[in-house]
């Protein structure tokens, strides 16, 4: 089995969806000088969801750290941003943007089954077009474990919710694709994490990452040249060649510098 055969997708959607208000919480509550682990056992200790079941518990717990601090960088840029006073609009996406980066699932049906659509001009969003998908990755040996019917029909409902937590969907019993807003510090964030993962500003101008916000490369060079005027980062581009500088070289200390600047 070669490494693109490996199976990627798994089940966590069942256990957590989007957990906003949750995260928010924790990031509140966060003391950015103490270890990961120690944090997580203080709010533990502390009930701070005020939820009866340790499991659920324990399993928001887990799933927040995959997310958000496996890379710890992310996590202190969060902490920064919500304690500092970022708004929604700013917080929102990365939540979304990192939570798609830890669950391949939800990742790849964005990135491989909805950016499509779009493209091809659709709106609507009906369960089956999410469960058609999945179908076909298990049928392809893609899953980390068997999935009968009902996990798959799990998954694509949890996976919906949690998009439309996210703001990706819209809609009650018929969902559909939502207007997306990228707001420029946090496309800025996001273009710094890519170019310490690419080491080149073309790559990062034309990574497949951009398209869990259904933006083009015209799209995510916009952006660029926003960010360039509002002073967030510098964007050069002659022909081929694409030239990324940021006043910072991590997201703590870059998520310190666009609360002071925006």
């Amino acid at each position: 089995m070669t490494e693109t055969d490996k199976p990627i997708y798994t089940s966590r959607l069942i256990k957590a969806s989007a957990l906003l208000a949750d995260t928010r919480v924790l990031l509140t509550e966060w003391d950015i000088t103490q270890p990961v682990a120690d944090n997580l056992a203080r709010l533990r200790e502390q009930n701070v969801f005020g939820k009866a079941s340790r499991k659920r518990v324990n399993d928001i717990m887990a799933i927040f750290r995959q997310r958000y601090f496996d890379d710890p960088g992310v996590g202190a840029a969060l902490v920064t941003w919500v304690q500092g006073g970022a708004p929604a609009q700013w917080v929102d996406p990365l939540l979304y943007f990192f939570s798609a980066q830890n669950d391949r699932t939800l990742r790849d049906l964005v990135t491989e089954v909805l950016y499509p659509r779009s493209s091809g001009g659709y709106t609507d969003v009906p369960v089956e077009v999410i469960q058609r998908a999945l179908r076909t990755w298990a049928a392809e040996g893609k899953m980390t474990t068997a999935w009968g019917e009902e996990t798959l029909t799990r998954v694509a409902r949890h996976a919906m919710a949690a998009l439309r937590d996210y703001g990706v969907l819209e809609g009650a019993a018929h969902k559909q694709l939502a207007p997306i807003y990228l707001a420029t510090p946090a496309f800025a964030m996001i273009a710094l994490w890519l170019q310490q993962r690419e080491r080149s500003g073309d790559l990062v101008l034309r990574s497949d990452a951009w398209r869990l916000f259904f933006l083009p490369v015209s799209g995510v060079e916009r952006l660029f040249i926003e960010a360039h005027q509002e002073h967030l980062l510098h964007y050069d581009a002659a022909g081929s060649v694409i030239r990324l500088e940021f006043p910072a070289e991590t997201l703590p200390e870059y998520a310190r510098v666009l609360l002071g600047r925006t």
